[in-house]
């Protein structure tokens, strides 16, 4: 990575041994720089396919059964087969982890497409086979300089989506609008874009889900434009079970302003503070207690 990508929202540790990790690709494996799919597939194609982002701790994959609820939810809605249940899906998880001998630390990302078209269009009758399954296993941590010093955030003009448009439950490969969301931000200075609904309340970050802190209340969007986010749902939970006050709401930018800190969800992250908004200090500047307490409770709770 150089020296921008490390200040990215979705940056990591570098780890030399991701050079060696191997590719799981329809049921083999290839080193990631002969690693392929069709100029056909139609993921490439058009972005049509659903994706999760996997976390392995300590010998256990992080809420399998919540990613595989969504994955599934996702294709059925498109009417995606993946040609495999669940818990085949998983074992070939497993498979790929064992193939790379990897025990913890890592991120999976497994992307799952149409399958390869006859031609390049969008009707899915022209599908000439299964479903193309990749599996990516990364050693990956979080950045540990970003979370010490905490992201800064651009609010876009870009909007999130709501569902009669695009809904963002999907977890679709399809993320144009919020690379164009993220562009804006970079070319400002930002780490990461903050998005607004369509009514211009606060949603969602383009990579991440959002909340700010005020007093000991957490606040966070109502999730009707926003993605359902796993580790955002774990935060909510956790938050409550300490008997803390949490809203799933309608709030504005000049609420969140008046924040006393902010930090943002993740399956790769978890949670990372966030100290700039559009130029403007979240509370002290500096990633706050709450925060921290926040962060303390989710490692506990995945074990890390």
């Amino acid at each position: 990575m150089n020296d921008a990508t490390q200040a990215s929202a979705q940056s990591y540790a570098p780890d030399s041994r991701n050079d060696e990790v191997e590719v799981y690709v329809n049921g083999a494996f290839f080193p990631r720089d002969a690693a392929r799919v069709s100029v056909f597939d139609s993921g490439f194609v058009l972005g049509d396919g659903v994706w999760e982002g996997l976390r392995l701790v300590k010998g256990r994959l992080l809420a399998v059964d919540d990613h595989m609820a969504r994955l599934y939810e996702g294709a059925n809605s498109i009417q995606l087969d993946i040609g495999m249940d669940r818990d085949a899906l998983v074992g070939e998880i497993w498979k790929t982890l064992r193939h790379n001998k990897m025990e913890d630390g890592a991120h999976i990302r497994l992307m799952i497409s149409r399958g390869v078209k006859s031609t390049p269009n969008q009707d899915p009758r022209f599908i000439v086979g299964g479903a193309t399954i990749v599996i990516v296993a990364e050693y990956k941590q979080p950045n540990a300089a970003l979370k010490a010093r905490g992201l800064k955030l651009l609010t876009s003009t870009i909007r999130c989506s709501t569902p009669d448009v695009f809904d963002l439950r999907l977890n679709s490969h399809s993320r144009l609008n919020f690379i164009q969301a993220l562009i804006q931000a970079i070319n400002m200075g930002a780490d990461e874009a903050l998005m607004l609904d369509d009514r211009g309340f606060v949603a969602s970050c383009n990579s991440t889900n959002f909340f700010i802190v005020r007093g000991e209340e957490l606040w966070t969007s109502t999730g009707s434009t926003c993605f359902n986010g796993i580790t955002r749902s774990k935060v909510i939970t956790l938050w409550r079970d300490a008997g803390k006050p949490i809203f799933e709401k309608d709030y504005t930018l000049a609420e969140t302003y008046a924040a006393d800190e902010a930090f943002v969800t993740g399956t790769l992250g978890g949670i990372t503070p966030v100290t700039t908004i559009d130029g403007r200090k979240v509370g002290s500047g500096t990633p706050g207690p709450v925060t921290a307490g926040i962060s303390e409770l989710y490692k506990a709770f995945i074990g890390e």
